[in-house]
């Protein structure tokens, strides 16, 4: 780790907090000229750093950029995650997919600013701009089938959902499988893929993505997902986007660890805001009316129809309302 980064641990450690160059320095084993270098550097990246004759730097509170040593602030002492923060990347799970084709072990976290070739459902993007999102994507090696890989995606999705309402307040519920809404508007998604072994089934390895749309872009939401999108926070304001990371990081892999606990599911479920409501099933190019009548123990989301057959969907595009209502 070189100075800057190590400056950048400090300065995290004491937010708010003035640290002289002179405590800096010994405490990185540098030169308060070399500190001074530094902070002219980590200012040049974007970070607001006070300084004050006689009391020396600070990070401000208001300082929000995305970096390794912010994150671990908040994790644990003792993690498992190796992170990596990228200005800019086409898509995090496209890196962090290389990353493991070449032996990145479990637990390899990538971060970005911004995404430019953001990943959503197949066929779809997931808009990415720069300083208002949190894009993530963490490098998995499960020992699991892949006809189980759901559960991944479910857990996933309750740690979303847990750290946003931790770290803003904001509640925060599921549409089945794979999204998270706050007050009626989708703010974040998780798409996992894998690669899978054919003789055993189980997966080589597994990338698992989140993006969230933390604050309020600048210039608004595309027109296509402006009716439907929406942000974590009101405002642009504030640091959250570490501290969250950290959080969906942590709750993640306690989920992780134990997938097959009855509460994942009794969780999943009870923030599941589908139950019980009409929906339109797409399938295709044909559309299905039904109704969401229950979640299997596997997570697929239980479906009745007009003639009160039920059915189990493993995956799928399902919206609520009528088919009179969705042209």
């Amino acid at each position: 780790m070189g100075t800057k980064e190590q400056l950048l641990r400090l300065l995290e450690d004491n937010r708010e907090r003035h640290v002289s160059g002179a405590a800096m320095a010994k405490a990185i084993g540098v030169s308060r000229n070399a500190v001074w270098k530094a902070v002219k550097a980590l200012r040049a990246e974007g970070y607001a750093i006070d300084a004050v004759t006689n009391r020396g730097y600070a990070l401000s509170q208001e300082n929000d950029l995305l970096s390794p040593q912010g994150i671990e602030r908040f994790l644990p002492d003792s993690h498992a995650f190796a992170v990596t923060v990228r200005k800019r990347v086409d898509s995090t799970n496209a890196e962090a997919r290389r990353r493991a084709l070449e032996g990145a072990a479990e637990g390899t976290v990538v971060v970005a600013e911004e995404q430019t070739a953001g990943k959503g459902r197949p066929g779809k993007t997931f808009f990415s701009p720069a300083a208002t999102g949190l894009y993530l994507s963490i490098v998995l090696r499960p020992t699991l089938a892949a006809d189980r890989g759901q559960f991944i995606t479910c857990a996933a999705a309750v740690a979303c959902a847990q750290a946003i309402e931790q770290v803003t307040g904001a509640e925060s519920l599921i549409k089945w499988v794979n999204d998270i809404y706050c007050d009626g508007r989708k703010v974040a998604g998780i798409l996992t893929e894998g690669v899978v072994d054919m003789e055993s089934g189980h997966f080589e390895h597994a990338v698992l993505g989140i993006g969230v749309n933390v604050k309020p872009p600048a210039d608004g939401f595309p027109h296509d997902i402006a009716d439907v999108a929406g942000a974590v926070l009101d405002d642009r304001t504030g640091a959250v986007r570490c501290e969250l990371a950290a959080a969906i990081l942590a709750r993640f892999w306690s989920l992780y660890q134990h997938m097959d606990d009855p509460k994942l599911h009794d969780e999943y479920r009870r923030r599941c805001f589908l139950l019980g409501q009409p929906l339109i099933v797409r399938q295709g190019a044909s559309r299905v009316r039904a109704r969401a009548v229950d979640l299997t123990p596997d997570f697929k989301l239980v479906i009745e129809l007009p003639d009160k057959s039920r059915r189990e969907l493993p995956y799928g595009e399902v919206t609520i309302g009528s088919i009179a209502s969705h042209p």
